[in-house]
């Protein structure tokens, strides 16, 4: 089977688009993780994330963790579903770092 250009323009875009989920780890928005800050932080800790710090406020559960030596910050409903991920900018991170 011959691939045309279209075909593989469209299979390199499906790749682009998961480049983050890889980066990030096998959490990804949607996932579910638990209801109480307990189960969250061991399922991320089972995903090999190490929890830093947590906040448990108004209705939501707010996670910062590190892989890899990536920080990312998880935020998940009182249902237990991630409904967003972000990656600590590096710019903002060395910010921190020069305010110690």
């Amino acid at each position: 089977m011959k691939l045309t250009r279209t075909s593989k323009l469209i299979a390199l875009a499906g790749a682009v688009a998961m480049t983050p989920a890889l980066a990030l780890g096998a959490v990804t928005v949607g996932d579910e993780l638990g209801t109480t800050l307990e189960a969250v932080r061991a399922q991320l800790e089972k995903e090999g994330y190490t929890v830093t710090e947590f906040d448990d406020d108004d209705g939501e559960i707010e996670i910062e963790a590190t892989k890899d030596g990536l920080e990312i910050e998880f935020v998940v409903t009182e249902a237990g579903k991630v409904i967003e991920i972000e990656l600590e900018d590096e710019a903002e991170m060395d910010d921190e770092d020069d305010d110690d």
